[in-house]
Protein backbone atom coordinates (compact mmCIF):
# COMPACT_ATOMS: atom_id res chain seq x y z
CA UNK A 1 0.00 0.00 0.00
CA UNK A 2 1.27 3.49 -0.44
CA UNK A 3 0.21 6.75 1.74
CA UNK A 4 -0.70 10.18 -0.07
CA UNK A 5 -1.62 13.46 1.53
CA UNK A 6 -5.12 15.01 1.27
CA UNK A 7 -6.85 17.91 3.11
CA UNK A 8 -8.66 15.05 5.05
CA UNK A 9 -4.97 13.85 6.38
CA UNK A 10 -3.33 10.41 5.12
CA UNK A 11 -5.23 7.76 3.16
CA UNK A 12 -3.96 4.78 2.15
CA UNK A 13 -3.94 3.60 -1.88
CA UNK A 14 -3.34 0.01 -3.30
CA UNK A 15 -0.31 -0.29 -5.65
CA UNK A 16 -0.90 -1.32 -9.21
CA UNK A 17 -0.66 -5.55 -9.80
CA UNK A 18 3.09 -5.79 -10.50
CA UNK A 19 3.90 -6.88 -14.24
CA UNK A 20 3.93 -10.61 -13.64
CA UNK A 21 0.41 -10.64 -12.37
CA UNK A 22 -1.71 -7.81 -14.58
CA UNK A 23 -4.61 -9.87 -14.35
CA UNK A 24 -5.02 -10.06 -10.40
CA UNK A 25 -3.33 -11.08 -7.31
CA UNK A 26 -1.43 -14.49 -7.37
CA UNK A 27 -3.51 -17.53 -7.29
CA UNK A 28 -6.69 -15.41 -8.59
CA UNK A 29 -7.75 -18.53 -11.09
CA UNK A 30 -8.89 -20.67 -7.95
CA UNK A 31 -12.20 -18.57 -8.30
CA UNK A 32 -13.16 -20.16 -11.39
CA UNK A 33 -13.01 -23.36 -9.25
CA UNK A 34 -13.97 -22.10 -5.69
CA UNK A 35 -17.16 -20.09 -6.58
CA UNK A 36 -19.75 -23.05 -8.44
CA UNK A 37 -21.44 -20.63 -10.48
CA UNK A 38 -18.59 -19.48 -12.12
CA UNK A 39 -17.49 -22.66 -13.18
CA UNK A 40 -20.82 -23.73 -14.68
CA UNK A 41 -20.69 -20.70 -16.99
CA UNK A 42 -16.71 -21.20 -18.15
CA UNK A 43 -17.94 -24.98 -18.30
CA UNK A 44 -21.38 -23.65 -20.72
CA UNK A 45 -18.99 -21.02 -22.69
CA UNK A 46 -16.47 -23.92 -23.06
CA UNK A 47 -19.63 -26.32 -24.40
CA UNK A 48 -20.26 -23.25 -26.66
CA UNK A 49 -16.90 -22.41 -27.65
CA UNK A 50 -16.49 -26.56 -29.14
CA UNK A 51 -20.40 -26.08 -31.21
CA UNK A 52 -18.64 -22.80 -32.60
CA UNK A 53 -15.64 -24.87 -33.95
CA UNK A 54 -18.31 -27.56 -35.48
CA UNK A 55 -20.23 -24.45 -37.06
CA UNK A 56 -16.95 -23.10 -38.34
CA UNK A 57 -15.91 -26.36 -39.81
CA UNK A 58 -18.65 -26.74 -41.40
CA UNK A 59 -18.62 -23.25 -43.24
CA UNK A 60 -15.20 -24.59 -44.59
CA UNK A 61 -15.97 -27.42 -46.74
CA UNK A 62 -15.47 -25.75 -49.96
CA UNK A 63 -11.68 -24.72 -48.78
CA UNK A 64 -11.14 -28.35 -47.99
CA UNK A 65 -13.50 -31.04 -47.53
CA UNK A 66 -11.16 -33.72 -45.75
CA UNK A 67 -9.83 -31.00 -42.81
CA UNK A 68 -13.50 -29.67 -42.67
CA UNK A 69 -14.87 -33.34 -41.40
CA UNK A 70 -11.89 -34.08 -39.34
CA UNK A 71 -11.98 -30.46 -37.93
CA UNK A 72 -15.99 -30.85 -37.22
CA UNK A 73 -16.03 -34.47 -35.65
CA UNK A 74 -12.77 -32.93 -33.40
CA UNK A 75 -15.15 -30.43 -32.63
CA UNK A 76 -17.91 -32.81 -31.59
CA UNK A 77 -15.16 -35.01 -29.62
CA UNK A 78 -15.02 -31.98 -27.60
CA UNK A 79 -18.30 -30.76 -26.63
CA UNK A 80 -18.74 -35.01 -25.74
CA UNK A 81 -16.13 -34.76 -23.52
CA UNK A 82 -16.93 -31.56 -21.68
CA UNK A 83 -20.93 -32.47 -21.71
CA UNK A 84 -19.30 -35.96 -19.72
CA UNK A 85 -17.70 -33.25 -17.19
CA UNK A 86 -21.14 -31.74 -16.42
CA UNK A 87 -22.60 -35.19 -16.75
CA UNK A 88 -23.41 -35.31 -12.37
CA UNK A 89 -24.93 -32.60 -12.43
CA UNK A 90 -28.34 -33.45 -15.52
CA UNK A 91 -31.12 -35.06 -15.33
CA UNK A 92 -30.17 -38.57 -16.79
CA UNK A 93 -32.76 -38.04 -20.02
CA UNK A 94 -31.28 -34.69 -20.47
CA UNK A 95 -27.55 -36.05 -20.83
CA UNK A 96 -28.69 -38.81 -22.73
CA UNK A 97 -30.25 -37.02 -24.97
CA UNK A 98 -27.43 -34.21 -25.75
CA UNK A 99 -25.43 -37.21 -26.09
CA UNK A 100 -27.02 -39.21 -28.47
CA UNK A 101 -27.40 -35.39 -30.42
CA UNK A 102 -24.09 -35.30 -30.47
CA UNK A 103 -23.39 -38.51 -31.12
CA UNK A 104 -25.51 -38.94 -34.70
CA UNK A 105 -23.82 -35.33 -35.34
CA UNK A 106 -20.76 -36.51 -35.95
CA UNK A 107 -21.87 -40.31 -37.19
CA UNK A 108 -23.51 -39.18 -39.92
CA UNK A 109 -20.07 -37.58 -41.73
CA UNK A 110 -18.19 -40.96 -40.66
CA UNK A 111 -18.71 -42.55 -44.19
CA UNK A 112 -16.89 -39.13 -45.97
CA UNK A 113 -13.75 -39.28 -42.93
CA UNK A 114 -13.06 -43.38 -44.05
CA UNK A 115 -12.76 -42.26 -47.64
CA UNK A 116 -10.85 -39.53 -46.69
CA UNK A 117 -8.36 -41.87 -44.66
CA UNK A 118 -8.23 -44.47 -46.35
CA UNK A 119 -5.66 -43.50 -48.86
CA UNK A 120 -3.41 -41.90 -45.50
CA UNK A 121 -3.64 -45.71 -44.19
CA UNK A 122 -2.90 -47.39 -47.60
CA UNK A 123 0.50 -45.06 -47.69
CA UNK A 124 1.04 -46.49 -44.17
CA UNK A 125 0.80 -49.77 -44.39
CA UNK A 126 3.78 -51.73 -45.18
CA UNK A 127 2.01 -53.69 -47.97
CA UNK A 128 3.75 -56.02 -50.72
CA UNK A 129 3.08 -54.93 -54.30
CA UNK A 130 0.22 -57.52 -54.60
CA UNK A 131 -1.33 -56.42 -51.72
CA UNK A 132 -1.03 -52.61 -52.33
CA UNK A 133 -2.28 -53.03 -55.88
CA UNK A 134 -5.15 -54.92 -54.43
CA UNK A 135 -5.86 -52.16 -51.38
CA UNK A 136 -5.44 -49.35 -54.16
CA UNK A 137 -8.00 -51.26 -56.31
CA UNK A 138 -10.51 -51.10 -53.50
CA UNK A 139 -9.91 -47.50 -52.95
CA UNK A 140 -9.95 -46.58 -56.77
CA UNK A 141 -13.69 -48.82 -56.68
CA UNK A 142 -14.94 -47.09 -53.12
CA UNK A 143 -14.98 -43.63 -54.99
CA UNK A 144 -18.09 -44.11 -56.40
CA UNK A 145 -19.63 -44.58 -52.92
CA UNK A 146 -17.75 -41.15 -51.53
CA UNK A 147 -20.43 -38.46 -50.79
CA UNK A 148 -20.49 -35.97 -52.98
CA UNK A 149 -19.38 -32.70 -51.83
CA UNK A 150 -23.05 -30.80 -51.91
CA UNK A 151 -24.04 -33.64 -49.34
CA UNK A 152 -21.32 -33.47 -47.38
CA UNK A 153 -21.55 -30.27 -46.91
CA UNK A 154 -25.31 -30.39 -45.73
CA UNK A 155 -24.33 -32.76 -43.70
CA UNK A 156 -22.26 -30.38 -42.14
CA UNK A 157 -24.35 -27.60 -41.66
CA UNK A 158 -27.27 -29.87 -40.79
CA UNK A 159 -24.81 -31.36 -37.57
CA UNK A 160 -23.87 -28.45 -36.57
CA UNK A 161 -27.21 -26.42 -36.33
CA UNK A 162 -27.84 -29.30 -34.59
CA UNK A 163 -24.91 -29.69 -31.67
CA UNK A 164 -25.34 -25.28 -31.42
CA UNK A 165 -29.24 -26.01 -30.60
CA UNK A 166 -27.66 -28.45 -27.54
CA UNK A 167 -25.87 -25.74 -26.15
CA UNK A 168 -29.41 -24.07 -25.18
CA UNK A 169 -30.23 -27.83 -24.39
CA UNK A 170 -27.51 -28.13 -21.92
CA UNK A 171 -28.01 -24.56 -20.14
CA UNK A 172 -31.73 -25.11 -19.64
CA UNK A 173 -30.61 -28.65 -17.55
CA UNK A 174 -28.00 -27.93 -15.69
CA UNK A 175 -28.42 -26.06 -12.10
CA UNK A 176 -27.16 -22.75 -11.65
CA UNK A 177 -24.21 -23.84 -9.51
CA UNK A 178 -21.37 -26.99 -10.10
CA UNK A 179 -19.57 -27.68 -7.63
CA UNK A 180 -15.71 -28.75 -8.49
CA UNK A 181 -16.94 -32.50 -7.32
CA UNK A 182 -19.19 -32.78 -10.52
CA UNK A 183 -15.99 -31.90 -12.53
CA UNK A 184 -13.68 -34.25 -10.47
CA UNK A 185 -16.81 -36.72 -11.18
CA UNK A 186 -16.25 -36.32 -14.86
CA UNK A 187 -12.61 -36.45 -15.51
CA UNK A 188 -12.88 -40.22 -13.07
CA UNK A 189 -15.64 -41.29 -15.14
CA UNK A 190 -14.35 -41.02 -18.60
CA UNK A 191 -10.72 -42.19 -17.33
CA UNK A 192 -12.55 -45.39 -15.86
CA UNK A 193 -13.77 -46.53 -19.05
CA UNK A 194 -10.86 -45.91 -20.96
CA UNK A 195 -9.19 -47.68 -18.37
CA UNK A 196 -11.49 -51.11 -18.76
CA UNK A 197 -11.41 -50.59 -22.62
CA UNK A 198 -7.30 -50.64 -22.33
CA UNK A 199 -7.54 -54.06 -20.66
CA UNK A 200 -10.57 -55.52 -22.92
CA UNK A 201 -8.81 -54.53 -26.33
CA UNK A 202 -5.96 -57.04 -25.70
CA UNK A 203 -8.67 -59.52 -27.73
CA UNK A 204 -10.90 -56.62 -28.87
CA UNK A 205 -10.61 -54.05 -31.82
CA UNK A 206 -14.10 -52.42 -30.40
CA UNK A 207 -12.51 -52.28 -27.14
CA UNK A 208 -9.47 -50.60 -28.80
CA UNK A 209 -11.60 -48.17 -30.50
CA UNK A 210 -13.45 -47.10 -27.33
CA UNK A 211 -10.13 -47.26 -25.60
CA UNK A 212 -8.88 -44.60 -28.26
CA UNK A 213 -12.41 -42.16 -27.64
CA UNK A 214 -12.05 -42.53 -24.21
CA UNK A 215 -8.95 -41.31 -24.23
CA UNK A 216 -8.90 -38.20 -26.83
CA UNK A 217 -12.32 -37.25 -24.70
CA UNK A 218 -9.95 -37.44 -21.34
CA UNK A 219 -7.52 -35.00 -22.84
CA UNK A 220 -9.80 -32.56 -24.12
CA UNK A 221 -10.82 -32.45 -20.26
CA UNK A 222 -7.25 -32.25 -19.24
CA UNK A 223 -6.61 -29.78 -21.95
CA UNK A 224 -9.60 -27.45 -20.56
CA UNK A 225 -8.43 -27.53 -17.00
CA UNK A 226 -5.14 -26.85 -17.86
CA UNK A 227 -6.18 -23.42 -19.14
CA UNK A 228 -7.89 -22.64 -15.39
CA UNK A 229 -5.37 -24.00 -13.74
CA UNK A 230 -1.69 -24.41 -14.94
CA UNK A 231 1.16 -26.16 -15.74
CA UNK A 232 0.74 -29.80 -13.45
CA UNK A 233 -2.64 -30.08 -14.74
CA UNK A 234 -1.06 -29.93 -18.29
CA UNK A 235 1.75 -32.72 -17.09
CA UNK A 236 -1.29 -35.26 -17.12
CA UNK A 237 -2.61 -33.94 -19.90
CA UNK A 238 0.51 -34.77 -22.13
CA UNK A 239 0.88 -38.55 -20.18
CA UNK A 240 -2.81 -38.94 -21.72
CA UNK A 241 -2.09 -37.42 -25.12
CA UNK A 242 0.95 -39.29 -25.61
CA UNK A 243 -1.07 -42.42 -25.21
CA UNK A 244 -3.70 -41.47 -27.55
CA UNK A 245 -0.89 -40.60 -30.04
CA UNK A 246 0.20 -44.06 -29.98
CA UNK A 247 -3.40 -45.38 -31.32
CA UNK A 248 -4.41 -43.33 -33.97
CA UNK A 249 -2.02 -45.49 -36.61
CA UNK A 250 -4.08 -48.75 -34.92
CA UNK A 251 -7.55 -46.95 -35.28
CA UNK A 252 -6.84 -46.05 -38.87
CA UNK A 253 -5.85 -49.63 -40.01
CA UNK A 254 -9.04 -50.93 -38.40
CA UNK A 255 -10.98 -48.73 -40.10
CA UNK A 256 -9.17 -49.33 -43.11
CA UNK A 257 -9.96 -52.96 -42.91
CA UNK A 258 -13.98 -52.44 -42.29
CA UNK A 259 -13.43 -50.01 -45.75
CA UNK A 260 -11.92 -53.01 -47.38
CA UNK A 261 -14.24 -55.50 -46.36
CA UNK A 262 -17.48 -52.67 -47.13
CA UNK A 263 -15.74 -51.88 -51.05
CA UNK A 264 -13.65 -54.88 -51.55
CA UNK A 265 -16.51 -57.09 -52.95
CA UNK A 266 -14.89 -56.82 -56.86
CA UNK A 267 -11.67 -57.93 -56.23
CA UNK A 268 -10.74 -62.14 -56.13
CA UNK A 269 -11.22 -63.63 -52.54
CA UNK A 270 -7.96 -65.13 -52.79
CA UNK A 271 -6.29 -61.59 -53.07
CA UNK A 272 -8.99 -59.50 -50.77
CA UNK A 273 -8.47 -62.68 -47.58
CA UNK A 274 -3.86 -61.61 -48.59
CA UNK A 275 -4.68 -58.24 -48.05
CA UNK A 276 -7.00 -58.28 -45.08
CA UNK A 277 -4.65 -60.84 -43.50
CA UNK A 278 -1.98 -58.17 -44.21
CA UNK A 279 -3.91 -55.57 -42.41
CA UNK A 280 -4.79 -58.08 -39.40
CA UNK A 281 -1.00 -58.96 -38.80
CA UNK A 282 -0.10 -55.18 -38.86
CA UNK A 283 -3.10 -54.12 -36.74
CA UNK A 284 -2.37 -56.63 -34.00
CA UNK A 285 1.30 -55.06 -33.58
CA UNK A 286 0.06 -51.77 -33.39
CA UNK A 287 -2.37 -52.51 -30.25
CA UNK A 288 -0.11 -54.42 -28.97
CA UNK A 289 2.49 -51.48 -29.05
CA UNK A 290 0.22 -49.20 -28.06
CA UNK A 291 -1.40 -50.81 -25.33
CA UNK A 292 2.12 -50.96 -23.97
CA UNK A 293 2.99 -47.68 -24.32
CA UNK A 294 -0.27 -46.69 -22.48
CA UNK A 295 0.32 -48.64 -19.58
CA UNK A 296 1.87 -46.16 -17.37
CA UNK A 297 -0.91 -43.61 -18.16
CA UNK A 298 -3.03 -45.48 -17.29
CA UNK A 299 -1.75 -47.86 -14.14
CA UNK A 300 -3.91 -45.91 -11.44
CA UNK A 301 -7.31 -46.77 -10.02
CA UNK A 302 -10.42 -44.21 -11.26
CA UNK A 303 -10.24 -42.67 -7.45
CA UNK A 304 -6.79 -41.99 -7.52
CA UNK A 305 -6.16 -40.96 -10.81
CA UNK A 306 -9.45 -38.19 -9.86
CA UNK A 307 -7.30 -37.47 -6.74
CA UNK A 308 -4.64 -37.12 -8.42
CA UNK A 309 -5.96 -34.35 -10.67
CA UNK A 310 -7.66 -32.38 -8.08
CA UNK A 311 -4.00 -32.22 -6.25
CA UNK A 312 -2.42 -30.87 -9.35
CA UNK A 313 -5.49 -28.38 -9.50
CA UNK A 314 -5.38 -27.22 -6.32
CA UNK A 315 -1.20 -27.21 -6.35
CA UNK A 316 -1.42 -24.95 -9.76
CA UNK A 317 -3.35 -22.48 -7.95
CA UNK A 318 -1.69 -21.99 -4.39
CA UNK A 319 0.13 -18.34 -4.20
CA UNK A 320 3.45 -18.30 -5.43
CA UNK A 321 5.73 -18.02 -2.50
CA UNK A 322 8.50 -14.66 -3.05
CA UNK A 323 11.31 -16.92 -3.36
CA UNK A 324 10.19 -19.02 -5.55
CA UNK A 325 8.66 -16.40 -7.72
CA UNK A 326 12.52 -15.08 -7.60
CA UNK A 327 14.52 -18.06 -8.69
CA UNK A 328 12.00 -19.62 -10.67
CA UNK A 329 12.10 -22.93 -8.41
Amino acid sequence: MATTTTSDGPKLEALPFPEQDKLGPIGSKVSVFDDDAELRRVLVAEFQGAADAARDAAASVDRNAANAVHDYRKALRRARAILKLVAAALPKSERRAVGRALQEARRAVSTARDHAVAPEAVNMMSLGEVERDTANAIIHASNEAMPPIPEIKQLLAEGAARTAAQVEALEAALPQTIPWTVVEKGVRGVYAEARVSRKAAKNSKRSFHRWRRRSKELSYQLELLEDYAGLRVGEIQREIEGATDTQGPAVDLIMMRDFVKTHGGGVAKDALDRLLDAINSQVDDLMRDSRKAGREAFRRKPRRFARRVTKAVRRDLAPVAPADDIHGD
